[in-house]
Order: C-alpha cells, then structure tokens, then sequence
C-alpha cells in the first residue's frame, strides 16, 4: 500500500507471507494517524494520534470489508480534558473485553482506568495519591467524549486549579506549527519575571514524556514554569513529523527548539535572562547544537548522558549503535551526510571565545550507548575555547558505576534531580542577582 503511514490490513493466517493477499482494513486519514494497535478475541484497540493529541478506540471483531473509520464505529474512550500521556496497562487475557489503561498529565497524576469495550462504561481503578498538596487545590474535571447514554460522568482528580497546564502551538520559521506544553504555578508564576526550564528531545519517532512527575513541583512552586517542546524528529504524529526532523533535516529540530525558546520569553512566560535547557541522551544533541546556534539565549542547561560528538561517534562502527543510527541521523561516510552532521554537531560547532551558559553534563562509565568520553571531550572543549570566565561554570558529573539510564534506584533518582535542579537555581540565583544590582544602579 503506497502510504509512509501506519495503516491496518488483515489476511488468513496461511497467507501471512503472500502481500497479495492482505486486505487494508484502515487507512490514516488528515484528522488521525495510527500509533499502535491491541488485539483481543471480540475487540481491536487503537492508539491514535487525533489533530495532534493522543487518542484510544475500540473497534469490534471481525471487521470484514475496508471502509471508512467512522464507518466502524469506533468507541473513543473517554479521557480527561487535559491533554495526557496514554499507556497501555496489565492486559493480558485474551478473551476479556475490559482494556486497562495509564492515564496521566502534567497537572494530574497517574490514574490507571479499566474501559469496557462491550457496554462502552468505564471505571477508575486508582489514582496516585500526591503528599504535600493540600486538598483544597484538587479539582475535579468531567471526562471527554462520554458516549454511554445514562449514566453520570466520570471525573479526575487533578491540579488544575494550582498549577495550569497550556498547548500553545509555535509556528517555525518555515510555517509549521510546534506544539509547546507550558506548565506553571497559578500562584508563584509572575509574567516577564520568572525562571523557566524548556526540555526537548527530538529523535527516534519517540514521544515526550509530559507525564505527571511530582519532582516538577519544587521548581513550579519557585515561580518556574516548565516546557516541553515537541520539536520534529520525535514522535506526535504522523510519520512525516520525524522524518521531517532526522536525517538530511535534523536541523529542523533544532530551529524548532530555539523558536520555542523565544517564544517563552516573547510571550513573557520566561524574563529573558531567565531561560534554561535541559536535554537527556538524544535531546542533548538537541540542546547542545541550540547552544552553539544562540548562545545568549539559555542562561543555563542540563545535557544527561548527551549525545554530543556526533560525526566522530557515526564514523565508528564498532560502536554498538552506529549502524543503527545510520537512519536517524545519516552515514557522515557519504560526503554530503557528513558536511550536513558537521554542521550541526554540538561537539564541532562549539565556537571560539564567545560566553557560553552555566551547563552541567552528567556522564555514566558504563554506559553502552553513548560513551562516558563523548560528554569528557565536550566539556574540555568548551573550557578551552570559550570565555575563560564561563569555562567555570561547565560541569562535568560521572557516574562510574551506572549506565544510560543510571540504574540508581528511586532515591538514587531523587538524588540526581536534587542535584540537578540546584544547579539550576544557583546559576539562576547568580543571574538574578546581577539583574537586580544592574536595576539598582539604573535608578
């Protein structure tokens, strides 16, 4: 089927090798792209990306001929209004008709619901308890889409009327509109004043991760508001959004990265010398290669694990990843993949003599897929060739015994984002401080 898209198609069990002989079942369309699928003996559940947020339907079995979605009458389960990150529970018999579902959003915490595909009901199952909240800030929303004649609407806790949650969409400097999810205190966030951290990864069709995270509310109640930029390169839509940000147009993800950034401070969500980064194993590459592009405008960043040195890294390929990322990113043993790695490769790109922002970069020695020397070199690098006095404020923390991704346990975990967001606070308590003694002597 000519389609760049994941579509559905169905044949006889015999014929499963024989493309001949498979019938399409569902096409994407404008308004949806298909993410995932689920299969039971009376059901077929979808997971779609629907204008742009995610989405989850039941279809009943057997479909027999193509026809048109709506044809099928699909039920779409009801979710909370907010936009939130789906994830497929504990569904592991065949033959029930109830799917379990992991609902969750930066403004409420994980609420795992079973919905019953037969009667069209649902039923919350539990809900993570959040300590140190006080209840009075815990709302509760209707559900969307409720289909089910009868019967009262189901509602979410959440913390809504604490902390607000906005998609606002950014339009690139080529038209195309970025999602950008800002997070922030009702209460502690004050307009063109406060701190702001803007996380990015842009890679692998994967998804970021805005799922409620109870460490976020130490930044939030300082007044910080928190982004999240779902540049291209990563996951949200249909297939077209990664590849328009991977390969021969990985910069795309980039300039989708910087815009979003200024459009915190433009819009006044952020003071302008206020706007720091943070970017985890392919993201670094995304925040590493904004820094080269403006430095001026991050006051600070965290790169965790990064992936920094891309063309010396790609030009390995006894590395266990190299082949792999040949399709990410391109074969720098082609001329013109090369000459495009080269140059936005955060490890090459680093300028000479200019300031660059207070960064920490964490390492692990024993981590399989980016090397602890890719973030060493950088570091080094960038204390050489850039202002002596900002070479200072860069980071280097490894851990020698974890791996990609840490393997330090829950405290271990709370540890690193104690660390990591005293970082942040420091170098923004420094800049603060210089924003205020400069007013000083204005007046």
């Amino acid at each position: 089927m000519p389609t760049e898209d994941y579509y559905l198609a169905k044949c006889r069990f015999e014929e499963v090798f024989s493309s001949a002989n498979w019938q399409t079942v569902i096409l994407p369309s404008e308004n949806f792209s298909l993410q995932d699928i689920d299969i039971f003996n009376g059901h077929l559940v979808l997971f779609l990306n629907k204008n742009g947020s995610p989405a989850i339907c039941s279809l009943n079995l057997p479909i027999e001929d193509q026809m048109e979605f709506q044809c099928l009458n699909p039920w779409f389960f009801p979710l909370p209004s907010d936009c939130c990150d789906i994830a497929p529970g504990s569904n592991h018999d065949f033959m029930t008709s109830v799917y379990r579902v992991v609902l969750s959003s930066p403004v409420m915490p994980e609420i795992i619901v079973d919905y019953d595909m037969s009667s069209h009901k649902f039923s919350i199952v539990h809900q993570e308890e959040v300590l140190g909240i006080s209840s009075n800030y815990i709302s509760c929303s209707p559900a969307n889409d409720v289909t089910t004649e009868n019967e009262m609407p189901k509602i979410w806790k959440d913390f809504s009327s604490k902390y607000n949650c906005e998609r606002k969409e950014v339009i690139s400097d080529d038209g195309i509109a970025i999602p950008l999810t800002v997070l922030y205190s009702r209460k502690a966030w004050k307009r063109d004043q406060s701190p702001g951290l803007l996380i990015g990864y842009g890679a692998y069709d994967v998804n970021l991760d805005k799922s409620w995270c109870s460490d976020r509310l130490s930044l939030l109640d300082r007044g910080w508001i928190i982004a999240f930029a779902d540049v291209r390169g990563g996951g949200g839509g249909d297939n077209s959004w990664h590849k328009s940000g991977s390969g021969l147009c990985k910069r795309n993800s980039i300039y989708d990265f910087v815009i979003c950034g200024k459009y915190l401070v433009n819009e006044g969500y952020v003071h302008k010398d206020l706007l720091s980064a943070m970017g985890i194993s392919a993201g670094g590459l995304l925040v590493g290669a904004a820094i080269n592009m403006h430095p001026n405008l991050f006051c600070s960043a965290v790169l965790k694990v990064p992936f920094l040195d891309v063309c010396n890294t790609l030009l390995d390929p006894s590395l266990p990843l190299t082949i792999l990322d040949y399709d990410e990113f391109g074969n720098p043993e082609i001329k013109s993949h090369f000459e495009y790695i080269l140059s936005y490769s955060p490890y090459d790109g680093i300028l000479q003599r200019v300031c660059y922002p207070s960064v920490l970069v964490t390492a692990s020695f024993h981590d399989s897929r980016v090397g602890v020397w890719d973030a060493s070199k950088w570091v080094a690098k960038v204390r050489d060739r850039t202002c002596s006095n900002c070479s200072q404020s860069i980071i280097l923390k490894t851990n020698m015994s974890g791996g990609h991704f840490s393997d330090c346990g829950r405290f271990g975990h709370s540890e690193e984002t104690a660390y990591e967001y005293a970082f942040l606070m420091k170098t923004m308590g420094l800049i603060q401080n210089m924003v205020k003694r400069e007013g000083s002597k204005i007046h």
